[in-house]
């Protein structure tokens, strides 16, 4: 249980401006509301990081990058169809960012490293890299061609929903293979010592 929660920390603190911005957007539909919470959540949360001074990762600056940015274009249009439209900026940004070989390290916890090959861990990152992909364009058609109150459902609950159950696949079948080498490699110990 201890792995789990190293391994969902990161995440959700990654995620945790999102999920503020599609929470308080789902229960007030105020644009203003949830992406000004959204921007300071974002900034506070960087900040924090700075006064602990530990490095901020390139995960959470491009979270940051498209709080700002994004969030300062939202507030100063005020246009429901390009707030609608942002995520799909926001998954495309992430996603090409997941491309980079190694991404995933950070959610690992330290003794599983030495039991996983690294073409796995960077397979499992293009996995997620492809969720933000499909989640991207989920998302612009349904901006594009749906009602305000479908994409706030869709927004509340597929990105959320998704990546929960991808990381739940992801961490049991890196669970289970990390644990099957290590079993392997502690009964070769004993073989290599009688020899």
């Amino acid at each position: 249980m201890k792995n789990l929660f190293y391994a969902a920390r990161p995440i959700l603190t990654d995620m945790l401006s999102t999920i503020l911005f599609a929470a308080l957007f789902a229960l007030t539909s105020n644009i203003y509301l949830a992406t000004g919470a959204a921007m300071a959540l974002g900034i506070g949360q960087v900040g924090l990081e700075k006064l602990r001074r530990k490095p901020v990762p390139g995960m959470q600056w491009a979270s940051l990058g498209l709080v700002t940015v994004l969030g300062g274009a939202t507030l100063f249009t005020g246009d429901p169809r390009f707030v609608m439209i942002k995520p799909t900026i926001a998954y495309l940004t992430i996603g090409g960012a997941m491309l980079q070989r190694g991404w995933m390290n950070r959610y690992m916890p330290p003794a599983s490293r030495d039991y996983l090959p690294a073409r796995l861990v960077d397979a499992g990152g293009y996995v997620w890299s492809g969720l933000m992909f499909l989640t991207a364009a989920l998302n612009l058609l349904i901006a594009l061609t749906m009602s305000h109150k479908t994409w706030v459902a869709f927004i509340g609950v597929f990105p959320l929903a998704s990546k929960l159950g991808l990381f739940a696949i992801h961490y049991a079948a890196f669970r289970f293979i990390a644990l099957r080498n290590a079993r392997t490699q502690a009964a070769m110990i004993p073989e290599a010592q009688a020899a």
